[in-house]
């Protein structure tokens, strides 16, 4: 499946809305990830990181409030809710707990398609200005992507070119969950044959040396049995 224009998560308990749902944006160029309940949810989205989530309100287990709730704690991607309730009081309790948009049920594919691409669009012109940003700073931490330094409080952080490529890669990605193997094929790329324990060792020392200058912050957590995640600290 060609996969260039994002992986979407898509959670329904009904397995026929998930079938056409992925049909539709597999069709499209997406590559698809389905769940169908709350926690299913949950686990999928931590293990893929997706681009975006479709998420059914209506679930078994853990109810899409829930999980829309969860995941904006450890992720800043879209979620578009799936529902067919169309009360303003639904959807002001789903925007309080994070979500981006509303799909009512029945809805139409070009819809769907049209709001899909419309958040994704966002996001990436959001990560595209974080790129293209000179610095960016999390408290007293901040990481120079012109001259390529990490200072604390003004005083320089010595990395390695690799160990910046990892900060700057999870930094760009605030709290979004990333296994060994995705921090491997963004950060490493095709011009390394090590090992994923090499995500580990790199990751180590990042560590180490961003404790020695900040020990009052663990910037990269690990999100056991998963893999990592950039802690943006007290904002």
């Amino acid at each position: 499946m060609n996969a260039r224009k994002g992986t979407i998560l898509v959670v329904d308990d009904e397995r026929d809305v998930v079938g056409f749902v992925r049909d539709v944006l597999e069709d499209e160029g997406y590559r698809v990830i389905p769940a169908f309940d709350g926690e299913e949810a949950i686990e999928e989205a931590r293990r893929s990181s997706p681009d975006l989530v479709l998420l059914d309100i209506m679930m078994p287990k853990v109810d899409g409030y829930t999980v829309c709730r969860a995941l904006r704690e450890e992720m800043e991607i879209p979620i578009i809710l799936l529902t067919a309730r169309q009360s303003e009081t639904d959807k002001v309790l789903g925007f309080g707990m994070g979500a981006d948009d509303y799909v009512v049920k029945p809805f139409g594919t070009r819809e769907l398609i049209a709001r899909v691409e419309a958040h994704l669009r966002r996001e990436r012109r959001l990560l595209s200005r974080r790129e293209g940003a000179p610095a960016v700073a999390f408290g007293g931490l901040s990481i120079d992507m012109i001259r390529r330094e990490v200072r604390y409080l003004g005083k320089r952080v010595p990395l390695t070119r690799r160990e910046f490529d990892l900060v700057r890669f999870l930094a760009l990605h605030p709290r979004q969950v990333f296994s060994r193997e995705q921090i491997y094929d963004r950060v490493w790329e095709m011009d390394s044959m090590g090992s994923l324990e090499t995500v580990t060792e790199h990751v180590k020392r990042v560590r180490k040396k961003l404790a020695e200058a900040a020990p009052e912050t663990s910037y990269i957590e690990t999100v056991w049995g998963v893999g990592y995640r950039w802690n943006p600290g007290p904002q």
